[in-house]
């Protein structure tokens, strides 16, 4: 909501007391799961919020509210759904393997590195970003996107090196 003034805030804490309730009783009915229902509820009123001076003006508010929970509700209900389809077809995926020696020595070796630098390494090899990416998204020219990357090659193959080197 845009005013945000003490009487439109007023008005919509008395709209979701006298109707919160009903909302979650009726998605409720359709779904039978309660926690779906109030997930539902509390979303939808978080909407009517946002767009209060929309809302309040329509011919029924709690029209508005029972409405959006009952399509979020619907739309929950039919991933859960199709998620449970593609397991079935597919089977369960399998669970991921425990972090190898590798991985571990790796995250390690990150944690030793500045934020800036560290930051600049996962955007550049986890996240694929280019270095003109990583300086539009960061705000550092790309010389220094460069560097950050040059930089934490070496402090990596250091760390790296030397906890080899500790461990043999």
């Amino acid at each position: 909501m845009k005013g945000g003034d003490a009487s439109a805030e007023s008005e919509f804490d008395d709209f979701y007391r006298s109707t919160a309730q009903r909302v979650v009783h009726l998605v409720y009915a359709s779904t039978g799961d309660l926690e779906l229902a109030r997930d539902a509820t509390q979303e939808a009123f978080a909407r009517a919020w946002q767009r209060w001076d929309q809302v309040r003006a329509t011919d029924e508010p709690g029209a508005w509210v029972r409405t959006v929970a009952r399509r979020i509700a619907i739309s929950a209900w039919r991933k859960d759904t199709n998620r449970l389809k593609a397991m079935e077809r597919h089977g369960e995926p399998s669970p991921p393997g425990g972090p190898t020696v590798d991985r571990v020595a790796v995250v390690a070796a990150l944690r030793t590195l500045g934020p800036e630098v560290r930051e600049t390494l996962a955007l550049h090899y986890l996240a694929d970003l280019s270095v003109d990416e990583i300086s539009r998204q960061t705000g550092a020219p790309p010389g220094t996107i460069k560097a950050r990357l040059h930089r934490g090659r070496a402090q990596l193959a250091k760390q790296l090196t030397d906890k080899e080197a500790h461990d043999d």
